[in-house]
């Protein structure tokens, strides 16, 4: 952990990056960025739970399931979802992105966004450690930010 990281992104709690095996040589790449990320911010490796399903439409369902256990300050949801010959895109990342705020939006847990949903393959590559950068690692400092203003209203300090 570098000494300058903000106190806002210093990651002390418990975290659980659900992910999409679907289109893994995409997540793959982006759950390790997440989870560097979480580390290289303070938190422990064992503080740090990667849970799998098959694909982008489950990840709002395990992201409840994790937040309703009781046992993480904070959620990084990863998938990829490339847009084909048919309406199935627009089904599953819509419903995995409505999906993913209700989680968030009901149970007062911060749930990182890092489902990308893009054209074509050479588009999701360059944002999972391609050209791009990684958005599972801004997915994870997001989660950091959200968390810490989170500490700061349960303490009642600014953030």
């Amino acid at each position: 952990m570098s000494p300058a990281v903000p106190p806002e992104l210093l990651a002390k709690g418990r975290y659980c990056i659900v992910a999409s095996r679907f289109n893994e040589a995409v997540t793959g790449p982006m759950v390790e960025s997440a989870r560097s990320c979480l580390i290289d911010h303070g938190a422990s490796p064992e503080a740090i739970e990667i849970i799998q399903v098959p694909g982008a439409w489950e990840l709002p369902l395990a992201a409840r399931w994790v937040v309703d256990r009781g046992s993480v300050d904070g959620v990084i949801a990863i998938g990829c979802v490339i847009r084909g010959e048919t309406p199935h895109f627009e089904y599953v990342s819509m419903g995995a992105t409505i999906g993913l705020e209700a989680v968030a939006r009901e149970t007062g847990i911060p749930v990182a966004f890092g489902l990308l949903t893009t054209d074509n393959g050479e588009q999701a590559r360059a944002r999972s450690g391609g050209a791009k950068g990684n958005k599972g690692r801004e997915a994870a400092l997001a989660l950091l930010e959200m968390c810490g203003i989170a500490r700061s209203m349960r303490d009642g300090v600014e953030p």
